[in-house]
C-alpha cells in the first residue's frame, strides 16, 4: 500500500489533509472497512488502474452532504475519479478523525505518480495469534529473497506486529505513569508539609485556648481529634480546588485542541481520599503536641 495526505475536492466544495490509500482489494478485508453504500475496489479495478475510489463519511458530510455520493465524482490532487463506495462513520481516536480517508487501487497511483514513493508497506494477517511469528519469520524470508540479501547482512526493511505496537504502548504508558506518580509524590509531601507547619503554628498562637479547654475536662482524645479535623479539612479544601483546577484544564484542552477530555468520578473521588489522608498523616504530629500539652503551662502562656 501507498499513501500520504491530499486535498480532496467536489464542485466548490474541498477537504484538506485527507488520508489517501492506495490499495490492493484484499486491504480492505485486512482492516475490516465496512460500507454504507456502493461496494469495494474490484481485481479488475486493479488491472484497468481504474479511476474510482472509497471515500471516508468526512469527504461525504463535507463534500456532498445530503446527496447520496455512490457515482459521483471527486478529485484528489485535482486527479478526478468516481465514488464507488461510502464507508460507516467511525468516529474518532485521540482526538484525530478516523472517516478522513480516500482509498484508491494501488495502480491507480502508479499511473498518476509512478513508482515513485518514500516508502512501500506491506500488510498481512496471520490466521491465529499462535502463528504470528511464524508468520513474521515466513514474510521475513520473502522480503529477503526479493531484496536479494546476503545471509550475513542485517534487513534493509522493518516488520511491525500487533505486539511490537503494544509493547511500546506499554513502554510510553508506563513510563508516564511512573513520572506522573513522581510528581503527583513531591507534590502531597510538600503539602503535607506546609499543612503540619500551618498546624504547628495553630498550636503554637492557640496554646491558652488548649490550656482553658483541659481546665473545663477535655481529655486528651478531645484535643487530638480537633487538630485532626482542622488538619483534614485544610487539606480536602486544598484538595477540592485541585480536582477543580483539574477539570477546568481538562475541558480548555478539550477547546482549544481536538483531545477529548474525561473527568471520571472515581478519580475524583480518590483525589480527595488521597487529600484527606494526608491531613491525617501530617495533622498527627501537631495534634499529638497539642494533647499532650500541660493545662497549667498552657494557661500561664501569653
Amino acid at each position: 500500500s501507498l499513501g500520504g495526505r491530499v486535498e480532496v475536492k467536489s464542485g466548490l466544495n474541498s477537504l484538506k489533509d485527507t488520508n489517501l490509500r492506495a490499495w490492493t482489494p484484499q486491504m480492505a478485508q485486512l482492516y475490516d472497512v465496512d460500507l454504507l453504500s456502493g461496494r469495494h475496489m474490484t481485481e479488475e479495478d486493479m488491472r484497468g488502474a481504474a479511476p474510482v475510489c472509497v471515500i471516508g463519511n468526512d469527504l461525504i458530510e463535507n463534500l456532498m452532504p445530503g446527496i447520496d455520493p455512490i457515482g459521483k465524482e471527486v478529485r484528489w490532487n485535482n486527479i478526478p475519479c468516481e465514488v464507488i463506495g461510502a464507508g460507516k462513520k467511525q468516529g474518532s481516536a485521540l482526538g484525530t478523525s478516523l472517516d478522513n480517508w480516500i482509498i484508491i487501487p494501488l495502480t491507480t497511483y502508479k499511473k498518476n505518480y509512478g513508482n515513485q514513493q518514500d516508502s512501500l508497506r506491506v500488510t498481512s494477517r496471520a490466521g491465529s495469534a499462535a502463528k504470528i511469528q511464524e508468520s513474521v519469520d515466513e514474510v521475513r524470508q520473502i522480503m529477503r529473497g526479493r531484496h536479494h540479501i546476503a545471509y550475513a547482512k542485517a534487513d534493509d526493511f522493518a516488520i511491525e506486529t500487533s505486539d511490537s505496537f503494544l509493547a511500546l504502548w506499554k513502554d510510553i504508558s508506563g513510563s508516564f505513569f511512573a513520572v506522573t506518580i513522581a510528581i503527583a509524590s513531591i507534590s502531597l509531601v510538600v503539602g503535607g508539609i506546609v499543612i503540619m507547619n500551618i498546624m504547628l503554628v495553630s498550636v503554637t498562637e492557640r496554646t491558652r485556648e488548649i490550656g482553658v479547654r483541659k481546665a473545663l475536662g477535655a481529655r486528651r482524645s478531645d484535643i487530638l481529634l480537633q487538630f485532626l479535623i482542622e488538619s483534614s479539612t485544610v487539606a480536602v479544601i486544598g484538595g477540592a480546588v485541585g480536582v477543580f483546577c483539574g477539570v477546568l484544564v481538562a475541558k480548555l484542552v478539550s477547546w482549544v485542541s481536538p483531545l477529548p477530555s474525561a473527568v471520571q468520578l472515581w478519580s475524583v473521588i480518590g483525589g480527595l481520599l488521597v487529600a484527606l489522608s494526608v491531613g491525617l498523616f501530617f495533622g498527627t504530629y501537631p495534634a499529638s503536641k497539642a494533647a499532650k500539652l500541660d493545662p497549667v503551662e498552657a494557661l500561664r502562656s501569653e
